[in-house]
């Protein structure tokens, strides 16, 4: 077996995860669960049919009862009361008695961990198999090695979800300061979880790749904007490119000035950290099929001169959510080594107010000429991404073209916090983003691009208004046609992840702040699109 790591601390650009590592084998068989190394044995439960009563075993529970002795229905019974069934995310552990120290009475399970962890896996879907998995990174944390049955026999999709739930919950929010300031954290989980089973090592590397964009997300979503401006989003984004050896290309202030980019420019003026561009490439031999993510990426947003409240601006630290994401999904595509070929774009400005804020009633000429009349300083997103998607579909022939955004509070009033809104024209895209969401627990819903609803951004002093002056209700929808305007007509997707990106409380694998809502989301999506 590998060593146990011995330090838990660990700096966040250091991109360590929790260590999961395969063993085959069963919980009758497994030779090294007699190591004094290990805490726990993991088993799985599920609810009884109607007839019976009472948790029902599942994976390595059977073994477990043979091996140790022990009726293990009378000891979930005895630690987890009549509360515990085995639902999907229920977790009871059942702490063995172990005999005084000179006694010679020997214990059937002598030499065994004393800690057995049944954890309900409900009806072993792959949602239920993410809560199990989240609900043993809480119960398990700060243990040495875990050896967990829960997933044998269970399948793919079915371990990689459990593992899903575990690394994501096992996630933890990095401190700032002191000898790190890039940001410092202690993992959760257990130092090491053993999973026994048959071909799962792939599973553990597939999933660790797509898990790795979502806490880097997360990462910079959470480190502070008094850090996270624009510029260092940006050297962060470059490092991280030339790091995986990608293409990566910068754009200052001064030409953003000299290519004509209004949108990102006036969002930024306001503020002393300058705006930038961002464009890192990953491009695999033989691709058939360039697909483009366009990422929000709002440092900090005050709402400019239509300044925010108090408590509406709280959590505004991520509102650069989305560049975050469009980041991790091309490092993820590298990693993973991805066939198509996938390019980030990420427009950074932080809006600020200040004298040199742009105000409503402005008009701005966007990077493709497009001119906009200004109505709300709050609604900023929509221009950096404007100018972001015009150029990027002029400059990158992108086969299809994605944008995501933390965008409206429409979105997160008609959503709430579960569902990302999903807009797009094309029924293929729609139904690939959709399946995509259900498999990874980041589920979109396909909102529509009502026509009707387009000469509410028309505008009588320039080509567009950015806000209605009368809205038709749909915030959300007349964002999303707002930004269909600087498409080209190519393929296109809209995430609106204003509710998702964010969270109040942690739940299941979803911890309190930022989720790294859409990363694992477009990764998923990517390996199924529609082909050509």
């Amino acid at each position: 077996m590998p060593d146990i790591p011995l330090d838990r601390s660990t700096s966040v650009a250091d991109g360590v995860l929790p260590d999961v590592v395969a063993a085959e084998g069963t919980v009758l068989s497994c030779a090294f669960l007699t190591d004094e190394e290990v805490d726990a044995l993991v088993v799985a439960v599920a609810p009884a049919p109607e007839v019976e009563d009472g948790p029902q075993p599942r994976a390595g529970a059977v073994d477990a009862t043979t091996r140790y002795g022990v009726d293990l229905a009378d000891l979930a019974d005895r630690s987890g009361g009549s509360r515990f069934v085995g639902r999907a995310g229920e977790v009871v552990t059942c702490e063995l008695p172990r005999v005084h120290a000179g006694s010679t009475t020997t214990l059937p399970w002598a030499g065994l961990p004393s800690r057995i962890v049944l954890v309900g896996i409900g009806d072993s879907s792959p949602t239920a198999m993410r809560r199990a998995g989240a609900a043993l990174a809480r119960e398990i944390d700060g243990l040495d090695r875990v050896v967990s049955a829960a997933t044998q026999g269970a399948g793919a999709d079915a371990t990689r979800a459990y593992v899903e739930g575990y690394l994501l919950a096992a996630y933890r929010s990095p401190r700032f300061g002191g000898a790190h300031p890039e940001g410092e954290r202690t993992l959760g989980g257990a130092q090491q979880l053993v999973l026994l089973g048959e071909d799962v090592e792939p599973v553990i590397a597939a999933v660790r790749d797509e898990v790795a964009a979502t806490w880097l997300v997360r990462d910079l979503a959470a480190t502070p904007s008094s850090v996270k401006t624009p510029a260092w989003l940006a050297a962060r984004a470059e490092a991280l490119a030339v790091e995986a050896g990608l293409d990566v290309e910068v754009l200052d202030e001064d030409q953003l000035e000299a290519q004509g980019f209004g949108g990102i420019l006036a969002v930024g003026q306001g503020s002393q950290s300058a705006p930038r561009l961002v464009r890192v490439s990953w491009e695999p031999d033989n691709w058939s099929r360039h697909v483009v993510v366009v990422g929000k990426g709002i440092t900090f947003d005050t709402g400019g001169l239509s300044i925010k409240p108090r408590m509406s601006m709280i959590p505004m630290k991520t509102d650069m959510a989305g560049a975050a994401v469009a980041l991790a999904t091309v490092l993820a595509a590298a990693r993973s080594g991805l066939a198509e070929k996938v390019t980030a774009v990420l427009p950074l400005a932080e809006n600020h107010f200040g004298a040199s804020s742009y105000r409503p009633g402005d008009v701005l000429r966007m990077w493709n000429g497009t001119t906009v009349e200004i109505a709300n300083t709050d609604a900023e997103g929509r221009l950096v991404l404007a100018d972001a998607l015009a150029w990027a579909s002029a400059t990158l022939d992108p086969d299809v073209l994605v944008d995501v955004a933390t965008l409206t509070g429409a979105a997160s009033m008609g959503l709430g916090a579960h569902h990302g809104a999903l807009f797009t024209t094309e029924d293929a895209l729609a139904a690939s983003f959709e399946s995509s969401g259900e498999q990874v627990g980041e589920p979109v819903w396909r909102m529509p691009l009502v026509d009707e609803y387009a000469p509410a951004i028309r505008s009588t002093v320039a080509d567009l208004r950015h806000v209605p002056q009368d809205p038709p209700g749909g915030g959300a929808i007349t964002a999303a046609l707002f930004l269909q305007q600087f498409t080209d007509g190519r393929p296109w997707v809209h995430l609106d992840i204003a509710g998702p990106a964010r969270s109040s409380k942690a739940r299941h694998e979803i911890p309190e702040g930022p989720t790294g809502f859409g990363a694992r989301l477009l990764l998923r999506s990517l390996e199924s699109l529609p082909r050509p």
